[in-house]
């Protein structure tokens, strides 16, 4: 199984990035291929950039998207919301309606803040289940992680046992999550 593992933010110091990479390290088997996809490169999405050739950056993403059995989207919380920058990813992922349409998803996310990414991962579902990317999106297991300066320890494992078997109890529901949906393709081939 290949999940591509979006860091939704262009800021170099992300802790969600830390917490994908912690993700990767801690999921990744024989059977599970994690990989990090940054979004920096991608320009801000433009409908004229769709005239033409493609930037490289989008062309990509899009090859990444395609190989993966599922997405892990990991958000910050800037000022209620997602950012500007996942945002435009999302508007580039939405060109082309099959790449998303039915994929598994996870969103993830940690912040500076209380509530970890509650606002951010509300704005981001309502967005993954917008009719031009359609995606399907795990329910029920959301990984909401406060106050992320303190959760991680000097070597990017997360410090707190309780917090970490939280994640894997969210992880372990999208591996059967992502299973469903790979029986219901082959049922639906067959």
């Amino acid at each position: 199984m290949k999940i591509i593992e979006i860091v939704g933010t262009n800021s170099a110091g992300s802790y969600n990035r830390k917490l994908l990479k912690y993700m990767q390290q801690r999921y990744s088997s024989k059977d599970c291929e994690l990989s990090v996809y940054e979004i920096d490169a991608l320009p801000l999405f433009s409908v004229s950039l769709l005239q033409g050739e493609l930037p490289e950056s989008v062309k990509d993403l899009y090859e990444k998207v395609t190989e993966a059995d599922a997405v892990v989207i990991s958000t910050p919380e800037y000022d209620h919301a997602m950012t500007a920058a996942l945002k435009s990813a999302l508007e580039w992922l939405s060109c082309k309606k099959e790449l998303l349409f039915h994929k598994p998803v996870m969103i993830v996310g940690t912040s500076l803040g209380n509530q970890g990414t509650s606002r951010a991962q509300d704005s981001l579902r309502q967005i993954l289940n917008s009719p031009g990317l359609c995606a399907d999106v795990l329910a029920g297991h959301e990984f909401l992680l406060g106050h992320c300066q303190q959760q991680f320890n000097d070597d990017g494992t997360l410090n707190d046992e309780g917090t970490a078997s939280f994640l894997d109890e969210c992880f372990t529901a999208f591996l059967r999550f992502v299973q469903l949906h790979q029986l219901q393709q082959k049922e639906h081939v067959a």
